[in-house]
């Protein structure tokens, strides 16, 4: 009965008013931190997660900027070299061979008459987005596989073939086609080789041939000393990191910009994620302020009666059990109301993004848990502190 008659006065003496502005203010605050937290999870998830990876956006070709000043000087040092490998956000680097001999290529199929001048290029096969069991060659081997972008064979079947009347060809058939490869030397003297395209690639822009047959073509027909590169190949996880953008700008090189033109997004992205859990943290103070003031003023309103309580035989203890058992419980109902507001959120994100074939979690992130439940008992000691605090001062 002592205590029914605490909480009908402890009701009076808090006002409803003062209780919904603390319960308002503390939602509000919860619900944006929690919301910074799952933009972040939903970014990075974007950015690294497996089913929205891109393994063509994840490796760019840097190359130095070609202009009045760098003509005819494009070469890579070694120094670049290195600070290109040092940098955090790099995962991995591989040397674009250029071939230093001329060649050239023809068909041998009187139907698709072809013949060019052309340029070779290799990298490590780690670098390559092509997987053939031909791709390997030996001074032995009868053939020499290549591989060519996949916008050559565009360029083919949408503009020359069109333009000279020759037929359009499908991948399919060009893999099934040989070539004769000439390579000449110092002197002209000239060597045929029969060539044939294994694949076709989306990341490096240039006709690629195996390593070894470049080191050994580089060897016999070289007409060039430098082994410097004049290409790269990065592997990285995030091709639009601001940091990332701003090195290669610093030093002069260059990439496919359509690659990169997502790090504006990205540094907006992120200044909306801080602004929101900044505001969020001081929002918290602020309702854990309120909550704090609230506790003070109600036990400060009812400390006659805890006072009469105290001396018709209740303990401080179970005094500060009560409190806690009439202000926490609403804690907790803040904290649940903003884990489903987030979560519903969160799913019809899902759904909207499933449709444009991007792909997030319909769930809320583990973090995003994790921080409500730091964040609840962070909400329990300031309960308990406040009330432990004023009882004892009675």
């Amino acid at each position: 009965m002592l205590f029914t008659l605490f909480k009908k006065i402890i009701k009076t003496s808090a006002g409803r008013t003062k209780f919904v502005l603390a319960f308002v203010g503390l939602s509000v605050a919860l619900l944006l931190i929690l919301s910074a937290i799952q933009i972040h999870a939903n970014f990075n998830q974007l950015l690294y997660g497996k089913n929205n990876s891109d393994s063509t956006a994840n490796f760019l070709v840097i190359n130095k900027e070609v202009n009045n000043n760098t003509v005819n000087a494009t070469v890579l040092s070694n120094e670049t070299l290195q600070e290109i490998k040092q940098q955090p956000y790099i995962e991995a680097v591989g040397i674009i061979s250029a071939g230093r001999f001329k060649a050239s290529i023809e068909s041998l199929i009187k139907s698709f008459p072809f013949y060019t001048d052309i340029a070779f290029e290799s990298v490590q096969d780690d670098f390559i987005d092509v997987s053939s069991k031909d791709w390997k060659w030996n001074e032995e081997a009868n053939f020499i596989p290549m591989i060519i972008p996949n916008m050559f064979l565009d360029i083919y079947n949408f503009q020359f073939s069109m333009s000279q009347g020759y037929p359009q060809i499908t991948p399919e058939s060009l893999k099934m086609m040989n070539f004769k490869v000439n390579l000449y030397d110092v002197n002209g003297n000239i060597k045929s080789y029969i060539g044939r395209i294994v694949g076709f690639s989306d990341r490096i822009s240039s006709v690629l041939v195996p390593q070894s047959f470049m080191d050994w073509a580089n060897k016999n027909f070289g007409n060039a000393t430098t082994t410097n590169p004049g290409r790269v190949v990065i592997k990285t996880k995030d091709p639009g990191n601001p940091a990332l953008v701003k090195f290669l700008k610093e030093k002069g090189l260059t990439t496919d910009a359509d690659k990169t033109r997502f790090s504006k997004y990205r540094q907006i992205v992120n200044v909306v994620v801080n602004i929101s859990w900044i505001t969020g943290v001081v929002m918290l103070l602020f309702a854990l302020l309120i909550f704090t003031l609230f506790i003070q003023l109600t036990v400060a309103s009812c400390k006659d009666e805890i006072q009469l309580l105290i001396t018709l035989g209740a303990s401080p203890q179970q005094l500060k059990a009560y409190l806690m058992k009439q202000f926490f419980p609403s804690n907790i109902v803040i904290t649940v109301i903003a884990l489903i507001v987030v979560s519903v959120l969160q799913f019809l994100m899902f759904k909207v993004l499933q449709q444009q074939n991007i792909f997030l979690s319909p769930f809320i992130s583990l973090y995003t848990l994790l921080i409500s439940i730091v964040v609840l008992i962070v909400l329990w000691w300031v309960n308990h502190s406040t009330i432990k605090k004023y009882i004892a001062g009675k």
